[in-house]
């Protein structure tokens, strides 16, 4: 069974909708998910935010957050996650912001990936440094990494 297979079954007992704030994986979380028949019991919506302006409009990102860390930040990606649950039904949201590649700084390498998750009236986030995988091996292992944080919470609220 797939991880989004096992995301929807869990989700589904528990009675939690999901929705998900991407950025550098452009909607691979919300496919992913989606590609599963039966997920529409379960996923209530995707916000792709690949721009600052998205990320403010439709997620209520604030401009100094934008300002202050960058978009590819924890604080952003905290501001992502909690504007997902807002603007949704959801009672779970996850959120991606990284830099895929290729590219990137000393200061923000690529293959660094930053993630949000609000749950159960929590939110935590963390980063990740893939490292210089390739544009797409950092994008897949974003998506496998939101998608496994979902079900580490919904396991551990099971």
């Amino acid at each position: 069974m797939s991880l989004a297979s096992q995301v929807i079954e869990l989700a589904k007992q528990s009675g939690v909708m999901i929705v998900t704030a991407e950025s550098c994986t452009g909607g691979l979380i919300a496919a992913a998910i989606t590609d599963i028949a039966g997920s529409s019991a379960v996923f209530d919506r995707g916000f792709v935010t690949y721009s600052n302006e998205a990320k403010r409009a439709m997620l209520g990102v604030q401009s100094a957050t934008l300002d202050a860390f960058g978009a590819v930040s924890e604080e952003t990606a905290r501001e992502m996650a909690t504007g997902a649950f807002e603007h949704s039904a959801a009672q779970l949201a996850v959120s991606v912001t990284g830099i895929a590649g290729p590219g990137g700084s000393d200061f923000k390498p690529e293959g660094r990936v930053c993630f949000g998750l609000c749950y159960a009236g929590l939110t935590q986030v963390e980063t990740v440094e893939f490292g210089a995988l390739g544009r797409e091996n950092v994008r897949n292992a974003a998506r496998d990494h939101g998608i496994n944080m979902i079900l580490r919470a919904l396991l551990e609220s099971a």
